[in-house]
């Protein structure tokens, strides 16, 4: 409410707290102070996805995506590495409309730099494609990016990987230039997949692509409360959400 009443004076605030906190908890306010005044607010979620593994589902920001995608005029971006939330930060200032930042724990591997044209709404081809894509978001772009290596060096399979740091709005055009030329395609993401991420592809791909035969593999996290405890990478592992089956998810559709 206070964030919503500094953008009616014309300021842009930037509120930031834990991601759970900041979408489930006040989900009517973002909705009606937010959204339906369009006001220029830049909500900050961290601990996205597996983050606070170890405090367990009240903390685990595993549905937010699917939470925050449906509401109008908000824009939402997930960024890979420090590079590009930076990047993205500085294109935030002149947004017009709310805008939900999902950020994981920090430390990542940088992935990206000066070489790489980040903006509000475009997506980043960071290998091209073979046979086969991985479209991601967040920092799910450097395990497809591992498994992509893997692919390639083992099993002589050129595959891609295209990561989306926004996912609404989509970059339209380059998954229409994209989509059609590979096939196949896994999407990934640190969310439950019902209204996630890939949700989101397969929904673009019935707009925009109703000719075009792709057959797309959801890769993400059960529509279930998480009951197991430990770091996120013991969890990422546990939901095979790791390097090791992405490449059994990819060799499967290749097969």
């Amino acid at each position: 409410g206070l964030a919503a009443g500094l953008a009616f004076e014309k300021f842009r605030p930037y509120v930031n707290t834990i991601a759970t906190f900041i979408t489930r908890r006040c989900f009517e306010q973002v909705l009606v102070d937010l959204c339906l005044h369009n006001l220029p607010v830049t909500l900050i979620g961290n601990g996205g996805g597996l983050v606070y593994a170890p405090l367990g589902p009240t903390h685990q920001a595993i549905e937010d995506i699917s939470i925050m995608r449906p509401l109008p005029n908000i824009t939402i971006i997930s960024p890979s590495d420090a590079y590009e939330m930076r990047c993205l930060m500085l294109d935030s200032i002149n947004l017009k409309g709310p805008l939900y930042v999902r950020i994981a724990r920090g430390g990542e591997r940088i992935i990206n730099g000066k070489k790489d044209k980040i903006k509000i709404g475009k997506g980043l081809l960071k290998k091209r494609p073979g046979k086969l894509l991985f479209i991601t978001t967040g920092v799910m772009a450097q395990k497809a990016l591992d498994a992509s290596e893997e692919l390639n060096k083992n099993y002589g399979i050129d595959s891609g990987v295209l990561h989306l740091g926004t996912i609404k709005p989509l970059d339209e055009k380059i998954l229409k230039y994209w989509l059609p030329k590979v096939k196949k395609v896994i999407t990934v993401e640190e969310n439950i997949l019902e209204g996630g991420f890939g949700s989101n592809i397969l929904e673009f791909v019935n707009t925009h692509l109703k000719n075009t035969y792709i057959q797309i593999q959801r890769v993400g996290l059960p529509n279930k409360f998480v009951k197991k405890y430990g770091s996120q990478d013991e969890l990422h592992k546990y939901y095979q959400l790791d390097k090791k089956n992405l490449v059994t998810t990819a060799l499967k559709m290749i097969s």
